[in-house]
């Protein structure tokens, strides 16, 4: 009967699962154990206004943003790194898990999501309760700077302090690491969202011209800096010229894009002092030797280390491929579940 029920048990942990997912207000990335990130998708939904139903996720949903007619709603199920959308949110995280699982499955897996620090308790319940209705046997919550960390390759459990920045889509993560833990830290709603709000409403303000979320976003992309450049940039862009209300093709330089933003940026600047003040001395000692590091996909817009650095006097480094480092760091975390069970997250 022993030797049967030990069987039964090797058998269960061949057919276990286990998913690590980034959800960002703009792009979800799923990590599978031993292989690695395996999908990589916005995180937008198309959802069918008559009955409710959802006809398309991911970059098939995206495709259709500013696109659909008055029956389909392409929109994105969180905001600020929050679930907005309960049930939305649930519809996407099902397809996803489905499609990172593939086929028949025995099992329902476990999964870990990693949300932004300063999320409320109810927030945090709400991301549990819908990973559980997507299809998952447990899950857990754990917070975005500590993965962060993990997937750029700081060792967080030294006794010894280490700065990490996330920018993401929808908010901002600054923490100070120590021994595995976090020692100060903030989260501001802050992110490449809102620096494509902020863009769109400049162009109109400046040249009159009505731009779309993703038209702004790609001016972004393509000239995007967060301090003025010697060598400006220059983009043609179209949209609807808001007095004739006729298509218009204007150019737009580097220079607008950082005008902008500035607000956004200087939200983010204070952040990272306010962090930078409730760190122990000794701490602040190791951030100044090591420096800061900058993690999440908004943090890859030009120049944007080199205006941190300025501004606090920190050296300030990119992460090596500082969109993934959440998604990395979830996957390492996922791999050690029983020890991080322990430790540094919610279940």
């Amino acid at each position: 009967m022993k030797r049967k029920i030990a069987i039964l048990e090797k058998i269960c942990i061949m057919f276990q699962r286990k998913i690590g997912i980034d959800l960002g207000t703009t792009t979800v990335l799923v990590y599978v154990p031993k292989r690695g990130i395996i999908i990589h998708e916005p995180s937008v939904v198309a959802v069918s206004c008559i009955d409710k139903k959802v006809l398309a996720v991911g970059k098939e949903a995206k495709d259709m943003l500013g696109r659909t007619p008055d029956t389909i709603v392409a929109r994105r199920p969180l905001k600020d790194g929050v679930i907005a959308d309960y049930r939305t949110t649930e519809a996407m995280l099902r397809y996803f898990i489905n499609k990172a699982l593939g086929g028949v499955r025995l099992f329902r897996p476990e999964v870990m999501v990693a949300v932004p620090g300063g999320i409320t308790s109810t927030e945090r319940r709400a991301v549990i309760d819908a990973t559980l209705a997507a299809g998952a046997k447990a899950a857990y919550i754990i917070k975005e700077p500590i993965v962060a960390a993990i997937g750029a390759n700081i060792p967080i459990g030294s006794p010894s302090g280490h700065m990490i920045i996330d920018i993401g889509g929808g908010t901002s993560e600054m923490a100070v690491i120590s021994l595995g833990g976090i020692v100060a830290s903030e989260s501001v709603r802050i992110g490449g969202v809102k620096f494509d709000s902020s863009i769109s409403e400049y162009i109109r303000r400046k040249y009159g011209l009505a731009v779309g979320e993703r038209t702004a976003e790609d001016i972004k992309i393509q000239i995007g800096a967060a301090m003025y450049l010697p060598d400006k940039l220059v983009m043609e862009v179209k949209g609807r010229d808001m007095v004739t209300g006729l298509p218009k093709i204007i150019e737009v330089t580097s220079d607008d894009v950082t005008a902008a933003i500035q607000n956004e940026l200087e939200g983010i600047i204070n952040t990272v002092k306010e962090v930078l003040h409730k760190t122990p001395p000794e701490l602040s000692a190791d951030v100044m030797d090591k420096g800061i590091v900058l993690s999440g996909g908004s943090s890859q817009l030009r120049n944007l280390d080199m205006l941190i650095a300025e501004a606090t006097g920190v050296p300030t480094f990119l992460a090596e491929d500082p969109q993934q480092c959440v998604a990395k760091g979830t996957g390492i975390a996922l791999e050690n579940l029983e020890a991080y069970k322990r430790s540094i997250f919610t279940s």
